[in-house]
C-alpha cells in the first residue's frame, strides 16, 4: 500500500529529473547512513538548503567559506554514539559533502527547542520517511510541551514577568 505524500520540503524541491550523479550522492548519504545507524539525517541553520541543492544534483559542491553544515541525527534504536563514533560520522559527512567542518547533534541529546529548529531544516536522509515523520511530531510536541518552561525562564534571565 503506498503511503500519500507527505509535502515535505524535500519532496517539493526534488529535482524535475534524476541524474546518475544524484542518485550516487543519495546512495553515498543512505550507505554512509546505514553504516552509521542513522534512520534519520537533517542539514540545517545557514547551509541546510545548500547541502539539499548539492544533494540532488543543483549544485557541483557546497560553496567554500568558514561556515561550517549543521546536522542533525536521529540514530537506530540502541545505537551507541560515543564521542569517538560522532568523530567518525562527522568526518565521514565532511568527506561526502566536501566541506571543512560538520557540527553534528545527535537529535536525543539535544534540548528541545534545538531538536525543533533542526527538523525544520532539510530532511536529507530518512531509513523509512513515515517513521521520520512520526519523529518529527513527536519533536514538535515535544518543544510545545516546554514552552511555557521556556519562557519562564526566559523571563527570569531577563529579569522581568513571564
Amino acid at each position: 500500500m503506498s503511503r500519500p505524500s507527505t509535502g515535505s520540503l524535500s519532496e517539493k524541491t526534488s529535482p524535475p529529473h534524476h541524474t546518475e550523479a544524484t542518485g550516487d550522492r543519495v546512495e553515498a548519504l543512505a550507505g554512509l547512513c546505514r553504516s552509521f545507524d542513522v534512520k534519520i539525517l537533517y542539514a540545517f541553520g545557514s547551509r541546510g538548503r545548500e547541502a539539499l541543492e548539492w544533494l540532488h544534483g543543483r549544485r557541483k559542491a557546497l560553496t567554500p567559506g568558514p561556515s561550517d553544515l549543521d546536522v542533525g541525527v536521529k540514530p537506530g534504536q540502541g545505537a551507541s554514539f560515543p564521542v569517538r563514533r560522532k568523530v567518525e560520522l562527522a568526518m565521514a559527512l565532511e568527506d561526502l559533502f566536501g566541506v571543512s567542518r560538520v557540527d553534528l547533534v545527535l537529535l536525543p541529546e539535544a534540548d528541545p527547542f534545538l531538536a525543533a529548529n533542526i527538523i525544520r531544516g532539510e530532511r536529507l536522509y530518512a531509513a523509512d520517511a513515515y517513521a521520520a515523520d512520526e519523529y518529527d511530531l513527536y519533536i514538535l510536541r515535544r518543544a510545545g510541551d516546554c514552552a511555557h518552561l521556556e519562557r519562564e525562564r526566559m523571563a527570569l534571565i531577563l529579569d522581568s514577568d513571564p
